[in-house]
Order: structure tokens, then sequence, then C-alpha cells
């Protein structure tokens, strides 16, 4: 019994368990589309750069977790200039303003001022700190090299400087013992209580130059802390909600593309050799039963270890060993159809093969096709998630295997790391689920026998 495209559409909006299928695949398109609107393309590429996270907690908890913990865990915190001042006169003067809530029950890990400079002459830099109690203190100054003409020097300051220790007991904890404190700690502590002031703090930078305009360029405050983002960083410092983000778009690629491919490649040699019949279908079917008879897997290990580890290539091995299951099923419906009178009518009437093949035998195997594709994304997914996981795909493309196999390799579970583990696993079973869902509710509708 074949359906028009509307019944079957009909009877899909009907499922609910078609339905939910579509609402996760809906999820997965909209976090595809954050990745590319969102997230700067750059990051893509600067996965695997280590240089590109430097200013990231390494091994931090997801941020959330403070919402079920009693006392608040610090959150590492990348600070833009809120505020902007510039003056001129005798005296140039640059000013970037930083502020940050600060409502955690302990102590800062550190702090670090990174900024890049463009000026003539030797300008001063100088960082300072307003406390919610209303105490003022300058944390570092520092003299950039002297330049007749115009430069550009990238530097940084950090809570680790003795100067700033220096500063912070001068002005902030004279009164009490420090040598042992941290100088952050001694920065944001209430020093009468001996426990953390919360509230406000207002970070200043200044740059003061004498030989006319001078600027402040990527500049940016890092207050270090222990949580960090909606799902944590790896111990490589990476943000890993950039990672599952663009884990997604790539998983759907890796997963439509191969279904899509392993089916149509399939479906048409089967539906040729089962309508062609005689010594072309026994040949080719033979070719077929080898290629089955492969082990795929370990196949696919040698190819990725010997050809290359492209996610290109890899996409092009899982359609050679994808496709020979839907070969087998496509002849034995053929055989089926090429008995049915229009089709032998069509072959009275002069029609090629190839014409006949394509306008009157596969149209009938259109719903077959569109349920056999759902249910190979799950398969084609988790069979790239496994090599990645074993390191055989390319590391620069963050996909969720891969994240899986950074986790592995660096002891994830031993360590109690779950954040790196959970989030890649059950993107990889939501996605695969999604897609069965889909595929059962096909079968469902074109499959006589499960249809009441």
């Amino acid at each position: 019994m074949s359906f028009s495209s509307k019944e079957i559409w009909k009877e899909f909006t009907k499922n609910n368990i078609a339905l939910m299928g579509m609402g996760i695949i809906a999820v997965l398109l909209c976090m595809s589309v954050a990745a590319f609107v969102a997230i700067p393309a750059y990051t893509f590429r600067e996965w695997n750069d280590p240089a590109s996270w430097l200013v990231y907690p390494k091994s931090a908890l997801p941020a959330w977790v403070n919402y079920f913990l009693p006392q608040k865990i610090p959150e590492h915190l990348i600070l833009k200039p809120q505020e902007f001042h510039q003056e001129s006169g005798n005296l140039y003067v640059v000013t970037d303003v930083f502020v940050t809530d600060y409502k955690y029950d302990s102590f800062p890990s550190d702090f670090i001022y990174s900024y890049t400079a463009k000026y003539s002459g030797s300008p001063l830099v100088q960082l300072s700190v307003i406390r919610p109690d209303g105490i003022s203190s300058i944390l570092m100054s520092a003299s950039l090299p002297a330049s007749a003409e115009e430069a550009t020097f990238q530097g940084m300051m950090f809570s680790t400087d003795n100067s700033v220790r220096k500063n912070v007991q001068n002005n902030i904890a004279f009164l009490f013992p420090t040598d042992s404190i941290p100088s952050q700690d001694l920065v944001f502590s209430d020093l009468a209580k001996n426990n953390v002031l919360k509230g406000n703090y207002v970070f200043k930078v200044t740059l003061y130059s004498v030989s006319g305009k001078a600027a402040l360029d990527q500049s940016q405050f890092v207050l270090g802390g222990k949580v960090y983002g909606l799902m944590g960083t790896d111990e490589l410092r990476r943000d890993l909600a950039v990672g599952i983000l663009w884990g997604t778009p790539l998983a759907l690629f890796i997963g439509i593309t191969v279904s899509i491919g392993s089916v149509v490649l399939g479906l048409v040699y089967g539906v040729f050799a089962g309508f062609k019949g005689r010594t072309t279908d026994e040949v080719m079917m033979r070719f077929n039963d080898v290629i089955y008879a492969m082990p795929a897997l370990p196949l696919l290990i040698i190819l990725a270890v010997t050809i290359g580890n492209s996610i290109f290539l890899i996409v092009g091995f899982l359609v050679v060993f994808g496709w020979v299951g839907i070969a087998k099923v496509s002849r034995s419906m053929a055989m089926q159809i090429k008995t049915l009178q229009y089709i032998e009518a069509s072959k009275l009437m002069g029609q090629k093969d190839f014409k006949i093949i394509f306008k009157h035998v596969l149209p009938q195997l259109l719903p077959y096709a569109f349920a056999s594709i759902a249910i190979s994304v799950p398969a084609a997914i988790t069979t790239e998630a496994g090599l990645s996981f074993l390191g055989l795909v390319d590391p620069t493309f963050p996909t969720w295997g891969q994240i899986l196999h950074d986790a592995s390799v660096y002891g994830a579970a031993e360590r109690g790391l779950w954040w790196w583990i959970l989030p890649p696993g059950i993107m990889i079973a939501i996605t695969g689920l999604a897609f069965v869902f889909i595929g059962h509710a096909m079968d469902s509708i074109v499959n006589p026998k499960l249809r009441r």
C-alpha cells in the first residue's frame, strides 16, 4: 500500500513520538544556529590552541552549581571595561573602569589585568581599586618602555607581583600581619571580621601620557575563580559550552550526510540489481555480500590511520560501509514492484530500464527511504563518536566524541570531572534518540504490518 506525501505528513503530525523527535531536532537546529551566530568563528579554528584559552580557568565547575551549594564558590570573571574616560590637556589621561559585584563566600584565586597600549614617549599605567567599604588603593604602577615614535606594547599585571603586596599592605592592611596572606585575599577581605568583604569592587586602569595621545586596546580584567560558564572548563582551560555548541552542527552534518549518502547509494544499487535480475543481479549482490562481510570498525580504523583522519574522509568511509543493508532490502522490494502490471506496461511501451527505475520504481520506495535515513543517523553519529574517542578523527574539530576522547586522556572519570563527560554523552544519546523516534514513526506509518 502506497501513500501520498500529504497522507504521510498528516499521519506523521498525529504521532506523538514523531512530534517529540521533531521537537528535539528543532532544539538541536537552534543550537547549531547559535554556534554560528553567537560564537566567533575563530574559536572553532583555535579549539586545540592552548594559547587561545589562557585567560580561562583550568577544570572549573559550571557556574550554575552555586545554586545548589550552601557556600558560593568564586566565579571566574573575564571583565571588559564598563566605562571609558579620556582627558586631554597638559597631561593626556585614559581610564578604563571595571566593576564587579563580588558575592561569593571565599576569596578569588588571583587577578590579572592584560592590555595593549599604543603611545609615544614614556607613559605610566596605574591599576587601582575601590572596595565596597570605600577604601581605595593603588595596586600597581608601571612605566612603559620609552619610544620617540608611536609604539605598541602588550602588558600584564598580576596579583602575585611584589609591588601589589606592598601597596595593599600600606593602604588596606597596614594594621594587620599579612606576610602569609595572598594579595588578592587582602584586597577582598574584611580584616576586622576575618572573612570575605562582599559588594561592588571598582578596578580602575589609568594611562598617563605627557607626549600626546595614547590608547588602551584589548583591555580586560580577569578575576580568577573555580566555576565558569554554563558547562565549565576542561584541563586545557577550554570552555566546554563552546565545544558542545560547535559539536551540534558537526554531529548533524555527519549523521545526516552519512545517512542520506548511504540510503541513496544503497537504494539505487539495490533497485537496479533487483530490477535487472539474472546475471546482473547475481554479480551485484555477490559484491554486496563481500562488502557486507567486511568488519567495518577495524577497517575504518585502518583507513583512518593509513589514508587520513579528516572528518570528510571519515564521512566517506562511513558511507562506503553503510549502504549494503539498504541495498539488500531495496532489492527485494524492487523484485516485487517490477511484477506489477504498470511496470510491464511500461516495458511494452518501449521505455528504457533506467527511466522505469527512476520514474516508477524508486518513487514507490521513498517512504522507506525516509524512514531508513532517520534510523541511520544515530548509527553514523555514534560510529564517528567511537572513532573520535579512539583518537582517529581530526582533533581540530570539536566533536562530542573528541571531547570524550580528551576527557579519557586526562582521566576525567577518575578525577570526578563529571561536567567534562556527561554533557557530550547526553548530547549523543539525545540526538540519536530523536532520529530513532522519527524513524520509528515513519516505519509505523508506511509499514502495513505496524498500522492498526
